[in-house]
């Protein structure tokens, strides 16, 4: 706690601006795209990412026929040093001891304009001494009026199939949430629904009303024998109810199966899943606040990647705030989740979490959570515990 306050001490006395990948790109601070905290997107940043990563700013462009490109190939670099401790009994358990994660991630980000209408994000992630492409996006951009027409090439190891085209914060997203622990805040990321190998193709269509995204994905990474791809539907809106409040309401829905080829046979992966989310962005006097909401469902099937264990189907609910008590520096957060693991004994997972953010700068910041389970599956308490604390120090620079 001494070190923790020392590191706070230090911040509290520095300044700075951001200067992650797309920061150098559009020479605008962290704090323009993001809300509260980084990844969270904001209305501008939602913007920013709809529009294929093709904003300018102060950079200068080689310009020629069809040609419109940066000067620079932007960069960043975004990793985490994590500790965790549970309160379990198991002596195999090094988290029981407490565990330190380092680099729980590890990723060189390049990307930004490729052309006027073409963008791309390129990760290069190591992650337990393995290193290589974590994630590929290259949206293909097109406007007609007001509304921005999206085909969007992506692959990615851990995201899931809302890496194609996705806008809001509830955790549809894995890299696109509000708190460490995605799995306590979100009841998307508890199911898996938001999170895994996903490679395909997104059509989307995005104004400042909502979105759209009609993906054809299967969930494997790298190279494979397609037989067959499953859709991934995706809409939100945002409706314009306060100037003061940004607002969203969406659904996503999954279904079908995908298919590919493995040692000369095929192989049948079942993408079944529903989330129904919202989230409401804005400010009680001074102080900014976020709410989000998700319930989530995967139907039981043996073939499912989201609930094949069965025999009943997945669901969870979950709500999240974070309240920034000191605006730009701290913002305390609350969530509960609760599910049903679809077995037929101690299927009960509810969970609460408690936690705070500091930003030391805008593109550096520490977060703690406690994470309190509940419910039959941890009556007796399992091996791992039935508390979780997470201390993690995150930069993007």
């Amino acid at each position: 706690m001494a070190l923790l306050a020392g590191v706070l001490g230090l911040g509290v006395c520095s300044d700075s601006y951001a200067v992650s990948t797309f920061a150098r790109q559009t020479g605008l601070a962290c704090a323009s795209c993001h809300f509260q905290t980084f990844p969270a997107l904001s209305a501008f940043g939602r913007s920013f990412k709809a529009d294929g990563y093709t904003l300018m700013g102060v950079q200068e462009t080689v310009k020629g026929d069809n040609l419109s490109l940066p000067v620079v190939l932007n960069a960043g670099l975004v990793t985490k040093l994590r500790y965790q401790k549970t309160n379990g009994d198991d002596p195999t358990r090094d988290t029981n001891k407490g565990e330190l994660q380092f680099p729980d991630e590890l990723a060189l980000l390049i990307g930004g304009r490729a052309g006027e209408h073409i963008g791309f994000l390129l990760e290069f992630s190591a992650l337990s001494g393995e290193a290589g492409v974590g994630a590929l996006r290259v949206p293909f951009t097109h406007k007609v009026e007001n509304t921005t027409l999206s085909i969007v090439p992506f692959l990615g190891d851990s995201a899931g199939p809302g890496l194609g085209f996705e806008l809001l914060n509830t955790g549809i997203l894995r890299p696109q949430r509000v708190g460490e622990d995605r799995s306590a805040y979100s009841a998307a990321q508890y199911l898996g629904l938001g999170a895994g190998s996903a490679e395909g193709v997104a059509f989307a269509a995005s104004n400042e009303w909502g979105f759209a995204n009609l993906s054809f994905w299967a969930p494997k990474f790298g190279t494979f024998g397609v037989r067959g791809l499953a859709p991934y539907l995706r809409v939100a809106v945002t409706p314009h109810l306060s100037p003061d409040w940004d607002t969203a309401i969406g659904v996503m829905y999954q279904s079908g199966t995908a298919s590919s080829n493995e040692d000369g046979s095929p192989v049948d992966y079942v993408t079944k899943g529903m989330a129904v989310d919202a989230q409401l962005q804005g400010q009680v006097g001074t102080m900014p606040l976020g709410l989000y909401a998700v319930y989530a469902l995967a139907p039981y099937d043996a073939k499912s990647i989201y609930n094949k264990s069965g025999p009943n189907d997945k669901n969870a609910w979950s709500l999240q705030g974070q309240l920034g008590v000191i605006p730009d520096r701290l913002s305390l957060m609350l969530g509960y989740r609760s599910a049903d693991t679809g077995a037929k004994t101690r299927n009960r997972d509810n969970a609460t979490t408690l936690g705070f953010q500091y930003k030391l700068v805008q593109n550096t910041k520490i977060e703690v959570s406690h994470r309190m389970m509940s419910g039959n599956r941890f009556s007796p308490k399992p091996g791992n515990g039935d508390q979780l604390t997470t201390l993690m120090l995150m930069f993007a620079y």
